[in-house]
């Protein structure tokens, strides 16, 4: 549990409070100052006054968010004023940027009067393309936001009704999905006919859930057909012909238990008299209407939810609002109806019946996430949700025709989508598309570990590549079953059974009879696993190979040089990492094979780079380091570097280089302008080619952990076909994005082999998604 000292600790270190205005343009000279205010500003203005729907062209209203409360019906705090409720709202705008990137202002109103609620709302439209109502008490809440929605063009939403009745319906139908029931004959009793209850309701009914089969259940008992104590339009619509009285009553019985109600209202009893296999969501916060450990402790065959993160099955309004509107505001919907909070809700169940990411599970401390009694939502930081709900929601809106602006191209909405998770995704969603092209065939030696698996479930599943695993065909087969993966689209091969077995052993023997291997050698050595993978990809019976996830470096790269050899002209092979940045990719090498290059082999190291990286359509501009500029200290160490600038500059005469010089000057316009009279570096290098392998190595590790930089590698150069290094703690996703990389090599290679140009197909370049 999080301690008071803790909480109030959060808030007030630093900069008070929990958010900020930062600009989102240069404001640092007066020339910025003129455009981003007088008299550059009277230009916009101008546009707008002619044309309203400008205003989404040139200000941030259509990524701008209204939270909106009065502090009557704050968490389980109760009334306790529009001031008390402001940090929390301020934490909804948090969770808005921090989830899909929607910029949030708070607003709070110091009324208890719906008119002047709906009045203020609605003269803030011109501001903001968006209003989430919150802590606002039931029955007014209803009122208000119906009455928002009647008379504005933006979309209005109540998170505590619509948030909790979304989540919770995805919920439902995978808690039905596990136990086999079916939800137009399950019985369903709801505590709580605030807010939250009355939406769950609603929506449970637009789900399937019938009406006659629902029991409401609010302080004075079950809501009952004729009943006159604490009634209003909204109760009297769910009002039941049941003669049950009390929670216990209506209990008996039911399959599912919905409570938005609170603490402890739910007793042991109540549960034991439940139908098989019961549903319970207790999701009244802090505390539950029934801890976990109580109702598990007298159904083992319970499937239970609540609102809290040290239980299974949390249900987490974070996994509604942010994407919701994010759908929303991109389509710049009118409205949010219900079939986008249907849609929201079958985005998320069915999200959560496929495979965890490992950063999802390493999040959660690690433990193995399927789907099953334990996992029927999914968790609030898998980054997966934003791809999924927000999309289904903007496909919802379009098609009820609420839209103002379709998305025409929904595989650039994902990749847009993919770019506000960051940058490398950004990146790596350019090569993942580019791999959908034409998918290779990629072998993994490795194919009988669960990562490689559930890897290669991913690639048949997105067309990316077809997976070659090696392996035994009745271990992997197995082996997959029990992940609840799909076998079709991969294909699989055990080495010492394989048909091409005595063909590989003839080719092998023969590359390899003068160099110490005996036909009696080779035999044994083709049933290993990397050695069969690098003669299948030598034979042309496999496109790519990646490899590494359980051996060392070499275990890799010795065999890739014996068996598939480097390209022609090429004397040292090297491995490079990108390191993409929020604003910027730069390219280090070599901090995989070459532990003391010489200056020869840091001038094939750089031209092997900058080959790769002209690849990517981007132009390299190489920096080789040291702790030297220009010849400012005198040292065998940086006498290398400034050697192999030389020998790169007489063997490629056109490449942008300089050095030896220090990595600040090398990144930074401001030092190296100094220079600029005679360095044909002329501005920030985007290749860093490190003096040795440990400053490589330190170097990207460093960035990686503490700049912020989202490592992509190591890719290995030099070598005729594409072979990628993985290293032991790699996760699924980064395997996936290797092997798109590898898919995308091997296009290229086939590419220029074949006269054709590397591109095309109208697609943007990596240039445009990594460069700065």
């Amino acid at each position: 549990m999080v301690r008071k000292e803790e909480a109030l600790e959060y808030h007030s270190q630093g900069r008070r409070g929990k958010i900020e205005v930062v600009p989102s343009k240069p404001c640092q000279t007066q020339r910025d100052l003129s455009l981003a205010y007088t008299p550059g500003v009277a230009e916009p203005c101008l546009e707008i006054a002619r044309n309203p729907e400008d205003a989404y062209r040139y200000t941030a209203k259509g990524n701008l968010v209204a939270v909106v409360s009065n502090g009557t019906a704050v968490l389980g705090l109760g009334d306790i004023g529009a001031l008390a409720g402001k940090p929390v709202m301020e934490g909804k705008g948090v969770l808005f940027k921090r989830f899909a990137d929607i910029d949030v202002f708070d607003i709070e109103l110091n009324t208890h009067n719906p008119d002047e609620i709906i009045r203020a709302v609605q003269l803030l439209e011109p501001t903001f393309g968006g209003i989430n109502l919150e802590d606002i008490k039931a029955p007014e809440c209803f009122a208000i936001e119906e009455a928002l929605k009647k008379t504005m063009n933006i979309p209005v939403f109540h998170d505590d009704q619509h948030g909790t009745a979304i989540i919770s319906g995805a919920a439902l139908l995978n808690a039905l999905e596990v136990s086999g029931k079916r939800i137009d004959q399950v019985r369903v009793v709801f505590s709580g006919a605030g807010a939250a209850g009355i939406a769950c309701a609603k929506l449970y009914e637009k789900l399937g859930v019938r009406r006659e089969n629902m029991l409401l259940v609010d302080t004075k008992g079950v809501v009952f057909k004729g009943r006159k104590e604490g009634m209003n339009s909204y109760k009297e619509y769910f009002a039941s012909k049941s003669p049950a009285r009390t929670l216990a009553e209506a209990m008996s019985g039911a399959d599912v238990f919905c409570g938005v109600s609170v603490k402890g209202i739910v007793t042991k009893e109540m549960v034991r008299s439940m139908a098989d296999k019961p549903i319970v969501f207790a999701m009244a916060n802090p505390d539950p209407e029934i801890t976990y450990d109580d109702a598990v402790s007298v159904r083992d065959d319970i499937i239970m939810a609540t609102g809290r993160s040290d239980y299974p099955n949390q249900v987490n309004n974070v996994l509604g609002f942010p994407f919701i509107f994010r759908g929303a505001l991109d389509v710049r919907a009118t409205s949010i109806n219900d079939e986008m909070k249907i849609a929201a809700s079958h985005a998320l169940a069915m999200l959560a019946r496929e495979d965890v990411p490992d950063s999802v599970t390493r999040a959660y401390g690690g433990k193995r996430i399927e789907f099953g009694k334990e996992y029927i939502i999914p968790k609030p930081f898998d980054p997966r949700v934003l791809l999924r709900e927000t999309i289904a929601v903007a496909k919802a809106a379009m098609e009820t025709g609420v839209a103002r602006t379709p998305i025409k191209d929904m595989d650039a909405y994902r990749d847009a989508l993919e770019a506000r998770l960051g940058k490398s995704r950004e990146v790596m969603r350019f090569f993942i598309s580019r791999a959908q092209q034409s998918p290779k065939r990629i072998v993994f030696p490795e194919g009988e570990e669960d990562k490689i698996l559930r890897a290669a479930h991913i690639l048949v599943e997105e067309k990316i590549a077809t997976p070659i695993l090696l392996g035994s065909r009745s271990f992997i087969t197995q082996r997959m079953k029990e992940l609840g993966i799909e076998m079709e689209g991969v294909e699989i091969i055990n080495p010492s059974k394989s048909m091409k077995h005595d063909q590989y052993v003839t080719a092998f023997y023969s590359m390899r009879q003068r160099k110490g291997i005996t036909k009696f050698d080779a035999d044994r050595l083709i049933k290993t696993h990397n050695i069969f993978g690098m003669m299948m990809v030598q034979q042309g019976d496999a496109d790519g190979l990646i490899s590494g996830l359980t051996t060392h470096y070499p275990d890799t790269v010795k065999p890739a040089l014996q068996i598939i050899g480097k390209r022609e002209g090429v004397r040292t092979i090297a491995g490079l990492y990108m390191m993409v940045f929020k604003n910027q990719t730069i390219f280090i090498a070599d901090a995989t094979v070459n532990i003391d290059p010489s200056a020869e082999d840091l001038a094939d190291i750089a031209i092997l780079t900058a080959e790769k990286v002209k690849q990517l359509q981007i132009e390299p501009r190489v920096a080789m380091l040291s702790f030297s500029n220009f010849g400012s200290t005198k040292h065998p160490f940086s006498d290398k570097m400034r050697q192999a600038v030389s020998i790169i500059k007489h063997r490629a005469p056109d490449l942008i280089v300089d050095g030896e010089m220090m990595a600040d000057t090398a990144v930074s316009p401001e030092i190296l302008s100094e220079f600029f009279p005679f360095s044909s570096l002329q501005g920030a290098a985007n290749v860093l080619i490190c003096p040795g392998l440990t400053s490589a190595n330190i170097a990207y590790k460093l960035l990686a952990k503490l700049g912020g930089a989202t490592a992509i590698g190591p890719i290995l150069m030099g070598i005729k076909k594409p072979v990628y290094l993985l290293t032991p703690g790699v996760e699924v996703n980064d395997i996936v994005n290797i092997t798109a990389m590898a898919v995308f090599e091997s296009q290229s290679r086939f590419g220029a082999a074949h006269g054709k140009e590397n591109g095309g197909h109208g697609k943007e370049t990596v240039k445009e998604v990594a460069a700065h």
